[in-house]
């Protein structure tokens, strides 16, 4: 261990063996988290089955039980051609008994000792919280990515929180991200447009991983095929409460050779298919798929994702700490 931890404290990597005690600090520190539950399937398909590797996890032990974690989740970047590996924080957790002992800083440095050697940079998307924590051990704070809404029933949208009758789930009319991902067609979208800000790798291997094998979180897909029925398009989202409000998230607008008419079309068929109030998401400024969403009628919402993060060295090109160095859409950075 290179970080010098409180006394009685010892840090360590996290075990097979300590899915249950992660667990149970997880829900004890954070409750049931964006799904509603901690289950152990997500935990597992975030951390051990991640495309981009495993994750690092540390874990704070004192008195013989787990009392702290910080997770560290593996990421693919990639700009003028060159890959960029780097790692979201993510799953922060102190055991309430035990807050105030500086835990969360020890177990953050040591982590920062840990992948200096592999990894280009750390980014995450905090909450106020947390936040300031984060910038005084060297954090930056990018700036916010701002958040778009389509209004599909604008005035039970304007009433928002006041509604009281929310709209049962019920179906979602799309097949599911796994069978629309198994397409033999998916790689001709994914050749893409020159992108000179960092982007993530989007690969099949890794969409596969986050939107077809990710259990509980229901991811759905529409695609949109030429006069010769081979696929041209495809959105990913998933429909979930918003409050009182029936809320279509999009992840990834996959346009190929496609032009924004063709990602109006498909933000479109996401509002039908999910029987939605309002459709979320975020795209990078001057993008055929912000271009897109303003076309299907988006409005920047107030506020925005906080976007931190920590370059680990300074050879990055672009510089990660400008906010105009980023093409980040949902997926990047929707929690989960």
């Amino acid at each position: 261990m290179s970080t010098k931890a409180p006394a009685g404290l010892f840090i360590r990597e996290y075990r097979d063996a300590d899915e249950a005690a992660v667990l149970a600090l997880l829900a004890s520190s954070l409750g049931g988290g964006p799904t509603g539950m901690r289950s152990p399937r997500l935990f597992r398909w975030k951390h051990l089955d991640n495309a981009s590797g495993h994750s690092l996890m540390l874990l704070a032990e004192c008195d013989e039980r787990v009392v702290g974690l910080r997770a560290f989740m593996r990421w693919r970047f990639i700009s003028h051609g060159e890959e960029i590996q780097a790692v979201r924080a993510v799953d922060t957790a102190t055991h309430p008994d035990y807050q105030g002992r500086g835990i969360f800083r020890t177990l953050t440095l040591e982590a920062l000792d840990r992948l200096r050697g592999d990894t280009d940079l750390i980014f995450n998307t905090p909450n106020e919280k947390s936040m300031p924590g984060y910038l005084k051990m060297g954090w930056r704070n990018v700036g916010r990515l701002p958040v778009l809404v389509a209004p599909r029933h604008p005035v039970r949208v304007l009433r928002g929180r006041r509604v009281t009758d929310p709209r049962p789930m019920g179906p979602v009319e799309a097949p599911t991200a796994a069978e629309a991902l198994a397409d033999p067609e998916l790689p001709s979208l994914l050749a893409g447009r020159p992108e000179p800000r960092l982007h993530t790798i989007r690969t099949l291997e890794y969409l596969r991983w986050r939107y077809a094998r990710a259990p509980v979180l229901d991811y759905r897909a529409v695609t949109e095929r030429d006069p010769g029925g081979r696929l041209s398009a495809m959105a990913v989202f998933r429909v979930r409460l918003r409050g009182s409000l029936r809320e279509a998230t999009v992840s990834e607008l996959l346009l190929g050779e496609g032009g924004s008419a063709v990602g109006r079309r498909l933000l479109r068929a996401v509002a039908r298919a999910g029987r939605v109030d309002h459709l979320a998401m975020s795209f990078p400024p001057r993008s055929l798929e912000r271009s897109a969403a303003r076309g299907a009628g988006a409005l920047r919402a107030p506020g925005g994702v906080t976007l931190l993060c920590n370059p680990l060295h300074d050879r990055i090109d672009p510089d990660p700490t400008s906010m105009t160095s980023w093409a980040l859409s949902t997926g990047d950075v929707e929690v989960f």
